[in-house]
């Protein structure tokens, strides 16, 4: 990673290899972020005035629930000191700590029992819902919809406050390009401009406009930075990418985040070219701070810092606490690392008491904004927990999401929506009928097998006007999965549903197959080298499709998967992702055409594992594909290049086209905004949702290549049949800026391309303008 902002001093002792000299003054070079003159920061600086170092080193820790977990990690041991260690300042923040009752016991310790009444910050695990489940993340990035992604944080957000939650460990923000990785489920997919747009819109509803009302919560954008780039798709797996790489795609989302002015940042668990996130000052001071101004503080992963160790870079935890210290992480989850040595380190003057105040005045600012020093009861009530926790409007909302997060796939001669030709519906399959599967991995505080199921969804709106047969025909798995922890051991042998499953397939008029991965195939340490369907599955769906029956395939799944071998086995296919509570209503909403499919893919289907990493912003080749047997370009020789599924990618029962592409001038200068407008005309038989999506190239960077297509913009419009929009975008020059060859960011004078439609592998409209100077 190339060191940025070094004085004069700095370099000469990096150059003459002083290198101990370097880091203690290094150590004491953090910027401050608090000005003193805004009042809140007065009471920060008058209450650290008074604060003892073991109580300043009390705000730098974060400990577990022991019984209370929403991911894997090491397992924190029930220490029965807590509630001393609370009463004597010891400890700034728990996470996993549950309930209005739970959680004012313990702020009432620290409030009356502690030295100086700092009140606990209690942090969750909320990524897609607290009790009302959402659609996973990945999912939700699919219905290309802000409002409806600001709206699902806000609602999470009004039950976890409901709950004495006060901070989420949320949004995750992280660009992936590689579906093997399994935590691809808590993002918005591999494209730079969607994530910057669902970070934004998920900040807004998390923290609201006022971060100190009881119904909103802080948030956390994580894993800084670029955890979803790690090696062959495992996590905690080292990322190696050029800084070019890291600040054009990577790190905007993050840079999205903190302009919605989110409250926290959390540090990755893996190294960046050779140096860990969490003991990375370049990234969490000199990028973070110092170059975007970012103002909250930043908490390590579950013992991320401890885990610098095994990384190889220190010898020893007081070595971790140093470079932890110097990073700029200011409060260790899990670790142990702080409240152990930060005191030695100071006596060794390695750090400076005014990195510890920087510090614990960034966390107390927050806990400020949170109004917890005002009133630090507010999200401990009984009643509001009783009363807004899993609401009717949110459940609703839950449907609405998750249908509007549902993308078709493939409708060979118009097998969906289900009508009134159809009177027998067979529904088969090891995930039609599970209730626990749609709430997906890191599901909040929900209670197990509570969603509603694709076999339940299709009974209710059936009702007396459909038969519905139903079988499992295999198992998915051999065990019964109850959480993360749980081993997945694949079904392989397991054929004697298969017979049942044939016989109502014969008998009905069409088959509704329920295929993919159960909640625990895809989230944190569930990264997988084989990404097509599991254990008999493919086996299923082709001795269904033998019937000769219409199948529709409804996919239920936390990644994108490889296809390519099932997909003539189906005529129909909606990508289900993990929906949530409401997921079976919302999947038989679309098949029954009460809702019209308008989902988009947030990341593109690979054809073969072997094209991973796959993306549709690619660089170009000097030799550029050529299909052609004999040509020598850039291909492979026994797959096609592109992939199954491109991204932005999603069908409806409609039709629609586009036409008249206008652009407000061919030629705009450094200042001024291009107006790029187009007419979208539903062409089809039912009213619907278009997505439509524009996107620019860069014809000729100045010594540096340009992808071939960027995402700048999209717009959700819905129409009847028959009617025609107009839609209009508008381009400026920080639309066309870059990381340069000079290594400053910005755009640079030349000729442009755009492009308008439906997906990255549908634009049908072309124009083109040229920037010029000032």
């Amino acid at each position: 990673m190339k060191i940025k902002n070094l004085n004069p001093v700095k370099l000469l002792f990096k150059y003459l290899g002083i290198i101990s000299l370097v880091i203690v003054f290094a150590g004491k070079a953090q910027a401050s972020t608090i000005k003193p003159e805004d009042p809140l920061n007065r009471k920060v600086k008058e209450l650290i005035s008074k604060m003892t170092l073991e109580e300043k080193i009390g705000q730098l820790n974060q400990f577990s629930n022991p019984y209370h977990k929403t991911g894997p990690g090491i397992k924190s041991e029930r220490n029965e000191s807590f509630d001393e260690m609370v009463a004597n300042g010891l400890i700034g923040s728990f996470l996993n700590v549950l309930g209005a009752d739970e959680t004012m016991r313990l702020q009432k310790i620290a409030i009356e029992k502690s030295r100086l009444g700092i009140p606990l910050i209690f942090g969750y695990d909320v990524i897609h819902g607290f009790k009302t489940i959402f659609p996973i993340p990945l999912g939700e990035a699919a219905s290309f919809d802000r409002a409806l992604m600001e709206k699902s944080a806000r609602i999470a957000a009004i039950e976890a406050a409901a709950n004495g939650i006060h901070w989420t460990f949320a949004p995750m923000v992280d660009i992936s390009r590689d579906p093997r990785w399994g935590r691809i489920m808590e993002g918005a997919g591999e494209d730079v401009y969607l994530g910057e747009q669902a970070a934004k819109a998920r900040v807004h509803g998390f923290q609201g406009d006022d971060l100190s009302r009881d119904n909103t919560i802080a948030a956390c954008a994580k894993h800084f930075a670029a955890y979803g780039a790690s090696f062959g798709g495992r996590d905690y797996a080292a990322v190696d990418m050029s800084e070019r790489m890291l600040r054009e795609v990577y790190l905007r989302p993050y840079k999205a985040a903190v302009d919605a002015g989110v409250a926290t940042f959390m540090s990755s668990f893996n190294t960046i070219n050779g140096v860990p996130a969490s003991g990375n000052r370049w990234l969490q001071t000199d990028i973070l701070r110092g170059e975007w101004g970012f103002k909250g503080f930043v908490v390590s992963d579950w013992n991320s810092l401890g885990e610098m160790i095994y990384h190889g870079n220190v010898e020893s935890q007081y070595d971790v606490g140093f470079h932890g210290v110097d990073a700029g992480i200011d409060m260790d989850m899990e670790g142990r690392i702080y409240i152990n040595q930060i005191k030695k380190l100071l006596e060794d003057k390695k750090i400076s008491i005014g990195q510890i105040d920087e510090m614990v005045s960034r966390i107390l600012l927050i806990k400020y904004r949170l109004g917890l020093f005002d009133n630090p009861y507010q999200y401990c009530n009984k009643k509001k927990e009783k009363e807004l926790t899993m609401h009717p409007e949110h459940l609703a909302a839950s449907r609405d999401a998750a249908k509007r997060s549902v993308v078709l796939l493939k409708n060979k001669n118009k097998t969906l929506p289900l009508t009134g030709k159809v009177k027998r519906i067979a529904v088969i399959g090891p995930l039609a009928n599970d209730k626990d599967s749609p709430l997906g991995n890191w599901r909040g505080d929900v209670a197990p097998n509570s969603a509603v199921s694709l076999l339940e969804g299709i009974r209710k709106i059936a009702g007396n006007k459909y038969e519905i047969l139903y079988s499992e025909g295999c198992r998915l798995l051999d065990n019964k999965e109850s959480n993360f922890s749980a081993p997945v051991l694949i079904n392989n042998t397991d054929r004697s549903g298969f017979k049942k499953a044939i016989a109502a397939a014969k008998k009905a008029d069409i088959v509704v197959l329920a295929l993919g991965e159960t909640a625990y195939m895809s989230g944190e340490c569930r990264s997988y080298a084989d990404i097509s369907l599991k254990g008999l599955q493919l086996e299923l769906l082709r001795e269904i499709k033998k019937t000769g029956k219409p199948v529709v395939l409804t996919l239920f799944t936390g990644r994108p998967l490889v296809l390519t071998d099932a997909i003539d086995h189906a005529d129909a296919i909606l990508n289900c992702w993990l929906l949530g509570s409401e997921s079976g209503n919302a999947i038989a909403d679309v098949l029954f055409g009460n809702y019209n499919p308008s989902g988009k893919l947030p990341a593109s289907y690979p054809y073969h594992a072997g094209q991973i990493p796959i993306f549709y912003e690619q660089l170009s080749s000097g030799r550029p594909y050529d299909p052609k047997p004999d040509s020598l370009t850039s291909k492979y020789r026994d797959i096609p290049n592109s992939p199954l599924y491109a991204f932005g990618y999603g069908l409806s029962y409609t039709t629609f086209k586009f036409r008249d592409l206008k652009l407000s001038s061919e030629k705009i200068r450094m200042n001024d905004k291009l107006t790029v407008k187009t007419t979208i005309k539903n062409t089809g038989e039912y009213a619907g949702e278009e997505v439509v999506q524009i996107y620019i190239r860069d014809m000729a960077g100045k010594g540096v290549s340009r992808p071939v297509l960027q995402l700048k913009g999209f717009e959700k419009i819905l129409l009847a049949k028959g009617e025609s929009k107009k839609v209009e975008f508008t381009i400026t020059h920080a639309d066309l800026a870059f990381f340069r060859l000079d290594e400053t960011w910005g755009p640079e004078t030349g000729k442009f391309q755009v492009f308008v439609g439906n997906s990255s592998d549908n634009l049908p409209l072309k124009g083109e303008f040229e920037l010029e100077e000032r």
